[in-house]
């Protein structure tokens, strides 16, 4: 399932993102072009904008009436029966997947100790952000386990 959101979800986006959902988000878009992308790409318009759902031929969206984010992950989470959640498989920052790398390729890149002391690390094949098992999983699994309780 893929999804684009409005200007006014990026925090919904993020979490989109973590749960590994293709997530387009772009802070400064015209509506025009929102619309014309997830047309085009076959996206589900995720929006706050009544406005915008009034547009003919807009056929997949769901308007979000919730102000919290966390509310909001939890109604498009049980609204669009999204289970398979890819958890950490999506760059937060731009959207492309990424994949494990080498650890030796890494040094200098990262803190010496959480060199030292992490197995695992993975790179964004975009933007090449960097990343690896520390405390933030740990703390978004169970975030989003007192989300969805």
């Amino acid at each position: 399932m893929k999804f684009i959101v409005d200007s006014m979800l990026g925090r919904l986006a993020r979490w989109l993102r973590l749960l590994g959902y293709d997530t387009l988000y772009y802070p400064d878009i015209e509506d025009s072009l929102l619309l014309r992308i997830a047309r085009e790409d076959d996206r589900i318009l995720l929006t706050r904008d009544t406005h915008v759902i009034k547009v003919r031929g807009l056929k997949k969206y769901f308007l979000l009436n919730e102000n919290k984010t966390f509310k909001q992950v939890k109604i498009v989470i049980n609204s669009l029966n999204l289970k398979d959640f890819s958890i950490m498989s999506r760059c937060v920052i731009c959207n492309n997947t990424i994949t494990e790398i080498q650890k030796e390729g890494i040094r200098g890149l990262v803190p010496e100790y959480v060199y030292q002391t992490t197995a695992v690390f993975k790179r964004c094949s975009g933007c090449g952000k960097l990343y690896w098992n520390g405390t933030h999983p740990e703390k978004f699994k169970k975030k989003l386990s007192e989300i969805l309780a």
